[in-house]
Parts: C-alpha cells; structure tokens; sequence
C-alpha cells in the first residue's frame, strides 16, 4: 500500500490502516484528530518521516525511530491506559470505559533518549 502522507488525507488512510492492523480506533473528536494528522504531516515534510505529534523529535531518524508513528510505545499505552500518548489511537472500547475525550497519561519515552536528543540539538546549534 502507497499513502500521501504528506497530506491530510493520505495521512488519515494510513492511520485507518494502523487501527485495522491493531484493532485499535482512531480519536472520534473532528479537531483533535485533524490538529493531530496535521502534526503528523507536518513532521513527514519536516523530517522525512512521521514523528509523533505530540513529543519533541529532533531530526535525525536514528534518534527519532522510537517516535514514528505509530510510536513503538503505543501498544503498551493502549493497552494500560485506552490510549496512546497522542490520543489518536484508542482501544475499541475506549469511549465505553472513558467518560472523557483526552486521556493524560504518563511518558514512557526513557529520559536517556531524551537527553541524546536534546545533546543532538544543542550540537548542531554550536
């Protein structure tokens, strides 16, 4: 399968075809699915790939693989807590167990990636 994903569009085919590989739905909130694949579509121009929306990525896909989306800690999350990090991907039950529309849940991103991260950062502004 071939999406646009730098599109909206192409962004959303993809994330169905995510959901239906995992069993898992996407956010039912019109504007913060949108505000979301907008985030995604914008880190695919930016960096070349869809990093996660909702963390900082850096650039660089060695540092960043652990945040494309679907990131490698959204099954964990969704299965803990109904969903991922982003809320974009839900549990199928997600609105049956969770009176609300957003769901804060913890980081599970280790502070170690984060540091390398922000070292890369800081090198490529020196």
């Amino acid at each position: 399968m071939s999406f646009n994903l730098e599109s909206k569009e192409g962004m959303k085919e993809y994330c169905d075809v995510i959901c239906e590989r995992n069993g898992w739905i996407l956010q039912k909130d019109t504007e913060t699915l949108n505000d979301l694949l907008e985030g995604l579509v914008e880190n695919k121009k930016n960096y070349g790939y869809q990093s996660c929306p909702c963390r900082f990525a850096c650039g660089k896909r060695d540092l960043d693989r652990d945040l494309i989306c679907p990131c490698e800690y959204a099954p964990l999350d969704i299965e803990e807590y109904g969903t991922c990090y982003c809320n974009l991907f839900l549990s199928p039950d997600y609105y049956e167990r969770y009176d609300r529309k957003f769901v804060q849940i913890p980081e599970r991103r280790p502070v170690e990636k984060e540091n390398a991260v922000l070292e890369y950062m800081n090198e490529k502004v020196d």
